[in-house]
């Protein structure tokens, strides 16, 4: 982190109406960077010519590129941690830095997370989901809001302050990673390389509001062993995959309990629903007609800040373990839960800092109107800032339909709205000087 120094929340009001005529004036370019964005297949492992392109856009930028490989062994044992999926070649976050001739304002790291999740069924897509299509102004593709249309937003805003001659007065780092999706270890590894700033924003595709708060999500994966039997006497067996089911619905109960009134956080009282748990993969059985040996079971758990990464597993087990002991047609089964993926905690964010009141100001004088504040059922790159890299942060981007859905769409106008923001919270909070 740099030392803070004290700069005007507002600029001179020619500056601030050029600036944002400047992100008007790139749009065409920002709907070309986010089509190419989008024409990667970005998934897990497969993230490296997508961070090709990304180390020469912020070559092109005139930044210098640090290019680094995330490994979770070099990781493991670290506060924010999770156990990675697998090992994967070239699977590397990219970082742009610009750094002043003279330091006066505010250091700041705009993060985004080039990874996307799988697109389903390619067949249920109206149009090819890695290639872009803009109808009715919106980008339709995988990734297009989930986050591909933030990075091209924060992109677009340094660039328009350029464009005016100007840069900002302070350090500025640009981050693609990978692995937001799975574990989070991709901004973890980036605050252990020792990236840290006065603020961070994560253009997430939030519909303009601020992330106020965002709960811990835990994955696990639950392994079933029943007893085969042949379907001639089913009863002599102990059907893995009815048992699967058995069990989640005990942890829907938790979930129910988690979700009462008397049982919320105080950030998530206004949420219908703020905890969810999702049976995101299943597998079992070995033959139609034998009663099936084993089932495992992917299963995403949200849970409350202030509640450890620990406690969450504690319950989850402890549930599991009561419905096990307690369901009829239960009895005798065996079965192991096993951790890797998301160990996320989650977290609050301070509104009454400076850098989230540099970014209301931001939206205000943007928009007109001021910003709702967000509390995700969701959890983001966020926490990694905020709980273990004494950096204020928090989400700021566009609003998006169908994220790890079918037909991913960004709207056009709102990132045009995000560029402007973001444009105008580096300058308000960096300070600018001549280029």
């Amino acid at each position: 982190m740099t030392a803070s120094h004290a700069v005007p929340d507002a600029l001179d009001a020619g500056l601030e109406r050029d600036l944002l005529a400047a992100c008007d004036d790139l749009q065409p370019e920002l709907q070309r960077l986010l089509a190419a964005l989008v024409r990667f297949p970005s998934t897990l492992g497969e993230e490296a010519g997508a961070q090709d392109y990304m180390e020469g856009l912020f070559q092109g930028m005139g930044l210098q590129v640090d290019r680094f490989a995330v490994d979770d062994r070099e990781l493991a044992g670290m506060p924010g941690y999770a156990p990675s999926l697998g090992h994967w070649t070239r699977h590397d976050n990219v970082v742009g830095e610009y750094r002043p001739r003279t330091v006066t304002g505010r250091s700041l790291i705009f993060n985004g997370h080039i990874d996307v999740v799988p697109v389903g069924s390619a067949d249920m897509w109206t149009n090819p989901p890695f290639e872009p299509v803009v109808r009715d102004g919106r980008m339709y593709g995988r990734g297009s809001g989930d986050m591909k249309a933030g990075i091209a937003a924060y992109v677009m805003a340094f660039l328009a302050l350029r464009r005016l001659g100007l840069a900002p007065a302070a350090p500025v780092w640009f981050q693609s990673v990978v692995e937001e999706e799975c574990t989070g270890n991709g901004a973890l590894a980036c605050l252990y390389r020792g990236y840290r700033a006065d603020a961070a924003i994560i253009p997430e595709p939030f519909d303009q509001s601020i992330l106020a708060a965002q709960v811990g999500v835990l994955w696990l994966s639950v392994e079933v062993l029943g007893r085969p039997a042949h379907v001639l006497d089913v009863s002599r067996g102990i059907n893995a995959i009815e048992a699967a089911f058995a069990l989640y619905r005990g942890l829907q109960g938790l979930r129910d309990d988690w979700n009462r009134p008397e049982a919320r956080h105080p950030a998530f009282l206004e949420v219908a629903r703020p905890i969810n748990f999702n049976l995101g993969r299943i597998e079992g059985g070995e033959w139609t007609s034998s009663v099936p040996t084993r089932c495992v079971m992917d299963i995403r758990c949200g849970f409350y800040p202030g509640v450890t990464v620990a406690q969450a597993k504690a319950a989850v087990e402890a549930r599991l373990a009561d419905t096990a002991r307690t369901q009829p047609g239960l009895e005798g089964v065996q079965y192991r839960v096993r951790y890797a993926g998301l160990q996320s905690e989650g977290v609050v964010v301070e509104r009454a800092q400076p850098a989230m009141e540099t970014l209301v100001r931001a939206h205000e004088h943007v928009m007109g109107t001021q910003p709702e504040w967000l509390a995700s059922t969701a959890t983001t790159d966020v926490r990694v800032f905020n709980l273990y890299g004494d950096t204020p942060a928090t989400c700021y981007g566009p609003e998006s339909s169908h994220i790890h859905g079918i037909d991913e769409s960004v709207s056009l106008e709102s990132t045009r709205r995000v560029t402007q923001v973001l444009a105008l919270y580096l300058a308000r909070w960096c300070g600018v000087q001549k280029a």
